[in-house]
């Protein structure tokens, strides 16, 4: 089977534990010989699978959490989760998506599944030593919905979900792990490094296919990417900015400067 369509049948799991356990073992199994860039996979009308909770609502409607209650810290940890759980599902959409890219693209975004799972596995596991679990918690579909907004584009893909919406988890980990590390939450901190870590490569690995996307279609990085921004409604990135973090990833000192402006 090509490695994009068994993507597709990963996405489209519900179980969370099962999706991560499938989403490992497709990057663990991979044979990039056997996958196909030019297969057009056919788009089913019900994706992301997931499981019927957590209850979805907008997000101004998800409660304030604070990591310094036994109930905030886990709603956080659920929270945190959640992006996880989100972000397995978002590899797997680019792995079987775009056809006619490189099959370095479809390994990379395969690998960012795996270690997202990863990620989604490690968090559930310390939220049920609390003694709750994924699901117990309300939650938002917004990174799922800009995946939704991008599906027939896949420069706006690569620009807008992993180098600006996931990228905000860069700037976002250390202030959190302050908050855990004051409540006394090394383990969660522990988790968060390893999740830093990562995402530093995930992100590089957007910035490394929207700029060859850029290439091959003749674009300007800086000057598509406000445009995109735009025509997508991307939401606008506030500081603090993990310039280092940032800059590990691939970002550059004028795209850095982007950031920034009025």
């Amino acid at each position: 089977m090509n490695p994009r369509q068994r993507a597709l049948e990963v996405l489209s799991l519900r179980d969370p534990a099962d999706k991560a356990t499938a989403a490992r073992a497709l990057f663990d199994q991979l044979d990039a010989a056997r996958i196909d860039p030019d297969e057009a996979i056919a788009v089913p009308a019900d994706l992301p699978g997931r499981p019927g909770r957590p209850r979805l609502v907008p997000p101004k409607e998800v409660a304030m959490r604070s990591a310094f209650t036994p109930e905030g810290r886990a709603a956080l940890l659920h929270a945190i989760a959640h992006i996880e759980f989100n972000a397995i599902n978002l590899a797997l959409d680019a792995a079987f998506r775009f056809a006619g890219m490189p099959v370095a693209f479809y390994a990379d975004w395969l690998r960012v599944a795996s270690e997202e799972a990863l990620h989604f596995s490690l968090l559930r596991e310390h939220l049920r030593s609390l003694g709750r679990d994924y699901g117990d918690f309300d939650a938002h579909d917004g990174l799922w919905l800009m995946t939704q907004r991008t599906a027939g584009d896949v420069v706006a893909r690569m620009a807008l979900v992993p180098r600006t919406l996931e990228a905000r988890g860069l700037d976002a980990t250390p202030p959190l792990q302050a908050k855990f590390r004051k409540a006394g939450d090394e383990r969660t901190v522990e988790i968060l490094d390893v999740i830093l870590r990562d995402e530093i490569g995930h992100v590089a690995i957007g910035n490394h296919w929207y700029r060859w996307l850029c290439r091959r279609d003749g674009l300007d990085p800086i000057a598509h990417y406000a445009l995109l921004v735009r025509q997508y409604e991307a939401p606008r990135l506030r500081p603090p900015f993990n310039r280092e973090a940032r800059e590990a990833a691939g970002f550059s000192a004028e795209e850095l400067a982007f950031l920034t402006q009025p």
